[in-house]
């Protein structure tokens, strides 16, 4: 009996790792660094890890765990209620969309199909900022966001398959 309920435990602990990872990817997302004009463009890593979890294990993240991960993004940056909650929500959407051509395929296309998915969340973004301030921003720096985004897509993409391998694998 007592092993039953520590499997349990167990195993409902891994589960939890692309919830707590994607977490940490906020945590890790907020941390400022010393260059300026780096806030507005910082890389979005919650996005890569959506992304990532997404593909490799739908059943741990759904929908309303991403929506509720893009309500605290927005809360502890300050910003609108709402934004990065949409965003990661139609990112998700895009990419279930398409999972069975992204399980299949090589790491290059992986990176392509990221860089899609972060072209149409720089766009809706931009658009939902542009909305809510009634006046037409800049597109540049969530451009510059996006490319920084899919720049460290490999190296976040690393951390995550080691999480993988040592959380959710056997």
């Amino acid at each position: 009996m007592t092993a039953t309920f520590w499997q349990r435990v167990d195993k409902a602990g891994r589960n939890l790792a692309p919830f707590a990872v994607t977490v940490m990817m906020v945590l890790v997302g907020m941390i400022p660094v010393p260059v300026p004009g780096y806030a507005p463009v910082a890389p979005n890593l919650t996005l890569v890890s959506v992304y990532y979890w997404t593909i490799h294990r739908p059943d741990l993240m759904r929908p309303g765990v991403a929506f509720l991960i893009g309500l605290l993004q927005d809360f502890l940056i300050g910003g609108p209620l709402g934004v990065n909650a949409l965003l990661l929500i139609v990112a998700q959407w895009a990419v279930l969309n398409q999972r069975r051509v992204f399980l299949a395929s090589t790491f290059a296309l992986l990176w392509f199909g990221f860089t899609l998915v972060t072209a149409g969340a720089v766009v809706l973004q931009w658009l939902a900022f542009t909305a809510l301030d009634a006046a037409a921003l800049s597109i540049l720096p969530a451009l510059f966001q996006g490319l920084l985004t899919v720049a460290v897509f490999p190296a976040v993409g690393w951390l995550l398959i080691r999480v993988h391998r040592a959380f959710l694998n056997g």
